[in-house]
């Protein structure tokens, strides 16, 4: 038995939507990610609601609970729904009354709404709460008993795991071995028939224990004497005639066997040995007493015959570094799976935990199967499982292999940059910065996806079935156009006739203009088609940007950042040297200007310009050259020389359109039939003299 899905109404961040907020679960773990206030914890709450919980807190139901309406009002219901699949025929019997069958498969639905009926919480009596079976809580209503096997177990956000598994009056260690099966087998102990041995001591319950230690403890010289002498010396001269007062010196443990049982569980606790000795209570911090808690909670949810073996958690990576946060996914992935045979242990005596489980962490993310995660966003729940996704079985098989801890940021962020290179994602915050479009102040998540798979993973965050709801977290996925002029294979010592051993044409994978016809008129549709190839797998709040020319590089100067982008290839070029001291910057910048007055007498066209410092920066670094870039320009912004309107306007215009699409703004029309004419940005100082500003 697990629950496979929840349906929240007007409860907190959910109101009375259309579709319904529904959640689907999986049978191991699912991990409910998203930016902060979307709604996890809400949903994390709404299953303690309905389900309750083992601890010994009380989850009470507030005002603020009860979703706000557009009017200003709070709902007058709320209406929660878990819905439990995969019954065993066991547990069927146990719920025979409460079941729903649907094709011959049995469900249990628990319906819990809340009414309220009064304005104020002051009154006694401000809210009427009932908990029935069937999907729209047409049956009857669930007694205590079926309650309790419902009950899940809770781990609270920023728990204090050491004090958890302290000893004390309730404490939950003592819960939680209370529960544990077994905890009071054993012999009654016998005070005329003490055991003889250390074997016989080891066959007598955990409360015959008790008693036999308080026996020894009794029998113990000092307390024989101790209780004498309070008996005689004090209490004696104190008494009345026919009312003596007399002391027993021992143990307080007294009563039933089950009480005795329990006073004894809660003194016990739990803690990680020394890690030098192996002795004792180690000095250990926060997140290694939280390890021991949860594998504490699981392996009582794992051994409980019967129940709910349900475990959720709150930001389980609370107080553990990275790598500790990648080994507790695995344990948990483990602990979800039925794995007593390969353990060796007892298939009857061990279950598979269901996990669900909140967090912020991209670290997490990037470990859980991107099927078993479900991102809330926007009121709505989007799994990510099979067929809910636009994503093929073999998109899961590459991003399982691909989505780490950098790509997994996705999930928590307002827009989504997605690009192919080092270089993009170096400069497109820095544009985007300098654009007064910060990507950080707008919570904008750049992906670099490293050349490949760009598509995967934009078809994450698009849907398979629109009526469910779409994922409104503006995606903006950079490609290159990859159509180069036809004077770039000259420059670039390509061989667009290269032919085979054969004596025929070798098959190339570059493309340049005169590929798509000898006139504009003639290239113009063919183009079209090309950059519509790029763009097929646009939907929803998905859209590729396109180059308009070749690369993101050659865009940038041919477009208008000429002059600076060949001072930033120039610089990559001597990088080494400038950091090992060798050689200055400025005179590498004086190089530079030398050579662009050069490069300039010898193409007068703006395209051969453009194509000459892409090969310059293809020979060298792309990355390095975009952080030199952005050093020139953000050098450039704190002396004058240039401003958001003439950068805006150098750019090329889908660089702009992109940043601003993700950030928030609209999104202009960026179809050119044809290469748009070659402009350059160039400081007046620079064209006057040939000399850097």
């Amino acid at each position: 038995m697990y629950l496979s899905s929840l349906s929240i109404r007007n409860f907190r961040q959910f109101g009375d939507l259309n579709p319904s907020f529904v959640i689907h679960f999986n049978e191991g773990v699912t991990a409910l990610v998203g930016e902060n206030d979307a709604g996890k914890t809400a949903v994390i709450d709404a299953i303690r609601y309905v389900l309750q919980t083992r601890d010994s807190d009380f989850l009470r139901l507030e005002l603020e609970d009860f979703h706000v309406q557009s009017n200003g009002e709070p709902a007058s219901d709320i209406t929660l729904v878990c819905t439990l699949s995969g019954l065993s025929t066991l547990e069927l019997g146990a719920f025979a009354e409460y079941v729903t069958f649907s094709r011959g498969v049995g469900v249990l639905h628990v319906h819990w709404s809340a009414r309220r009926l009064a304005t104020s919480t002051a009154s006694r009596r401000w809210v009427d709460i009932q908990v029935r079976c069937g999907e729209r809580g047409e049956g009857p209503a669930l007694d205590v008993g079926v309650r309790q096997l419902l009950a899940t177990a809770y781990l609270k956000p920023l728990r204090d795991a050491e004090r958890e598994m302290s000893p004390g009056r309730n404490s939950r260690l003592s819960q939680v071995l209370s529960s544990f099966p077994g905890i009071d087998s054993g012999e009654s102990y016998v005070q005329t028939a003490p055991p003889a041995s250390t074997a016989e001591a080891c066959s007598l319950s955990i409360a015959g224990m008790g008693d036999f230690m308080r026996e020894l403890v009794r029998g113990h010289d000092a307390i024989k004497v101790a209780q004498s002498t309070i008996n005689d010396r004090y209490l004696e001269p104190l008494s009345l005639a026919g009312q003596p007062l007399h002391s027993n010196l021992g143990f307080g443990d007294t009563g039933s066997e089950t009480t005795k049982l329990k006073q004894i569980l809660e003194r016990l606790e739990l803690g990680l040995l020394d890690k030098g000795s192996g002795l004792g209570k180690g000095n250990y911090g926060l997140g290694s007493n939280n390890l021991l808690f949860m594998a504490c909670e699981l392996l009582l949810l794992g051994r409980e015959p019967d129940g709910l073996p349900l475990l959720l958690i709150e930001e389980p990576e609370a107080h553990l570094h990275p790598q500790r946060q990648l080994r507790l996914m695995e344990f948990l992935a483990s602990a979800s799976q039925p794995a007593a045979q390969a353990q060796g242990q007892d298939p009857a005596n061990t279950r598979a935990v269901q996990v669900i489980l909140t967090t912020h962490s991209p670290n997490l993310s990037s470990k859980i199967a991107l099927e078993n995660l479900v991102l809330i966003h926007g009121q709505r729940a989007f799994s990510m499982a099979q067929k809910r996704t636009k994503l093929s079985a073999d998109d899961y098989r590459f991003l399982s292999r691909f989505l780490d801890v950098t790509k997994a940021s996705l999930f928590f962020a307002k827009g989504l940059l997605i690009v192919e290179g080092d270089a993009e994602a170096i400069l497109l915050p820095a544009l985007a910065r300098l654009l007064e479009r910060d990507l950080t102040k707008h919570g904008v998540s750049i992906v670099n996806v490293g050349g490949v798979g760009l598509r995967r993973y934009a078809n994450i965050m698009q849907r398979a079935d629109e009526s469910e709801g779409v994922i409104q977290i503006p995606t903006a996925c950079i490609t290159d156009m990859d159509v180069m002029p036809d004077c770039a294979p000259t420059i670039m010592g390509l061989d667009p006739n290269k032919l085979t051993p054969g004596g025929k044409q070798a098959p190339r994978r570059w493309k340049m203009l005169s590929d798509f016809g000898a006139t504009d008129d003639e290239r113009a549709p063919k183009l079209a088609a090309h950059r519509s190839k790029r763009t097929r797998g646009d939907g929803q709040n998905v859209k590729t940007f396109v180059a308009n020319h070749w690369t993101l590089e050659y865009d940038l100067a041919v477009e208008g950042l000429m002059d600076w982008m060949h001072r930033a290839a120039t610089l990559a070029l001597h990088d080494a040297k400038i950091n090992e001291g060798t050689l200055s910057r400025m005179k590498v910048l004086e190089k530079a200007s030398k050579a662009l007055a050069a490069l300039k007498e010898r193409y007068t066209d703006e395209a051969e310009r453009a194509t000459e410092i892409y090969r310059l920066i293809d020979s060298g670094s792309k990355s390095i050259t975009a952080q030199h870039l952005v050093d020139l320009l953000e050098a450039a912004f704190e002396e004058g020389e240039l401003d958001q309107a003439s950068l805006r306007a150098a750019l090329p215009p889908y660089v702009v359109a992109a940043i601003e699409y993700t950030t928030g703004g609209s999104i202009p029309n960026l179809t050119p039939e044809s290469p748009a004419e070659p402009t350059s940005m160039v400081p007046p100082e620079a064209a006057e003299t040939g000399e850097l500003v």
